[in-house]
């Protein structure tokens, strides 16, 4: 699997309670996680899985059993890192909800 690290800026280190700034994952991955994320959905789907369940499951443990291999579906999102279909799903979410 590949190692992608983040970029977290810190302004303060010695105050805990200020907000640290995450810098994200920049514009390649964001949409290869929304291509795999998709296909992966629709792989779920045609084999009667309910894909939120399924990418929720798996974002959460880790476990790839949570994707099924059909079409490539498991190896696909093995490819990317958790965070990265975290980080999309949520700037979709916001993007569709401001």
């Amino acid at each position: 699997m590949r190692e992608k690290t983040a970029k977290v800026s810190v302004k303060n280190m010695s105050n805990i309670n200020e907000t640290q700034y995450f810098s994200g994952m920049g514009k390649e991955p964001e949409n290869e996680a929304k291509r795999v994320l998709i296909s992966v959905s629709t792989a779920l789907r045609e084999k009667g899985y309910n894909p939120v369940n399924q990418i929720v499951g798996y974002i959460l443990s880790g476990d790839p059993t949570y994707i099924t291999s059909y079409l490539n579906a498991r190896a696909m999102i093995r490819k990317l890192e958790r965070d990265e279909l975290l980080e999309e799903l949520v700037k979709d979410y916001l993007m569709r909800n401001e």
